[in-house]
């Protein structure tokens, strides 16, 4: 079997917020769409994001690598990743990764279909549900009565997690990010697991002071409580608080991730299967976390998180936010807190051509 074509697009999706009925924010979400095609009439899709200012020099860096893939066997994923890494030493991190992502979840997509299975099971397989919360409805540029009643609302729709940030934007100080904590906690209780991302914007004296005053409120983890590769600065958070720290999401390749695990940085290893390098990469580095006894999780593509996070026995739970969801006909949707594998061939994916127009 060869790959004989490829098609690529780019896909704008509205930047709102669906799971609590959230502020619409301007501007639009784009992301880059990929199909293989080959000569046994198997197809395979993937999807990348960038997020930034250079979404269609993404898009030509899909098109470019995607044309290298033709007259490669999909089966050969580590050939394939190899060959293209050999003909564009841009990486390992930024654009270069991000699109190399597409290409490896679009072959696994077709690894898949050949042999009838979800790519869960190809991964590992290590269960059929699993856990996730729900993330975007609590950022922190939203007000705060909105945010409270927001998560009292996810807990009625059936979610048992849910993350929210800190590190506000504005003239903030820690009595009142104490205070976001402590009305959040109120609203849903404490059999709700609550989450609270950073986004790399505290120092490391200003994530320990602050997060000593919210492991009272017992926070399922604080993420990206400083820079992403300050791996000793992190490791000096992660011992100082009561509160996991997770991290992640920041990182390209595997090679940060040695890294940050090797200088026990982190209590929670969170891997955005984008940034990584695909799913390939994605296994790799939840294997490494295993041989640390420290679990993983996802950020983003909970299309594509639900296979990994479940197929690993160090999954811990999956991010629910769905920017990526009107990008297919049909997503597994949370229930009861919980997503179901999707036990379709393949990831189980088909995008929507009302949104998705390959030329």
């Amino acid at each position: 079997m060869k790959i004989t074509h490829a098609s690529t697009a780019l896909a704008s999706l509205p930047h709102d917020e669906p799971l609590a009925d959230g502020p619409t924010t301007p501007g639009s979400k784009n992301f880059i769409a990929l199909k293989f095609g080959t000569d046994a009439g198997v197809e395979g899709i993937g999807f990348t994001f960038f997020g930034g200012s250079l979404d269609r020099a993404l898009l030509t860096a899909v098109t470019d690598l995607a044309e290298l893939c033709k007259g490669e066997d999909p089966l050969r994923i580590e050939h394939i990743t190899a060959k293209l890494r050999a003909s564009s030493p841009g990486g390992p991190g930024g654009i270069l990764t991000l699109a190399m992502s597409a290409i490896d979840i679009a072959l696994w997509d077709i690894k898949g279909k050949v042999y009838n299975q979800p790519v869960a099971t190809l991964a590992g397989g290590h269960r059929n549900t699993v856990d996730t919360y729900a993330s975007g409805a609590l950022m922190r540029h939203f007000p705060l009565d909105h945010v409270v009643k927001a998560a009292a609302l996810l807990k009625s729709r059936g979610f048992r997690q849910m993350k929210t940030q800190l590190a506000l934007p504005g003239d903030t100080h820690q009595v009142k990010e104490i205070e976001r904590i402590r009305l959040i906690r109120e609203a849903i209780g404490y059999e709700t697991d609550l989450m609270c991302d950073i986004n790399q914007r505290w120092d490391v004296r200003q994530a320990i002071a602050i997060g000593k005053q919210v492991d009272p409120y017992r926070l399922f983890w604080l993420e990206d409580v400083t820079t992403c590769d300050d791996y000793a600065g992190l490791a000096a958070i992660t011992q100082a608080l009561d509160t996991p720290v997770a991290c992640g999401e920041y990182l390209y390749g595997i090679a940060p991730f040695r890294q940050m695990l090797e200088a026990r940085s982190v209590d929670i290893v969170m891997i955005d299967v984008l940034r990584a390098g695909g799913i390939t990469q994605w296994l790799k580095i939840a294997g490494m976390a295993e041989a640390f006894n420290l679990p993983v999780v996802s950020h983003l593509a909970p299309e594509i998180h639900v296979h990994l996070v479940s197929a690993v026995p160090n999954g811990l739970t999956v991010e629910y936010m769905p920017w990526s969801s009107r990008l297919f006909r049909e997503v597994v949707q949370p229930k009861d807190g919980k997503l179901t594998v999707p036990q379709k061939p393949g990831l189980g994916l088909e995008f929507d051509p009302k949104v998705v127009q390959f030329k």
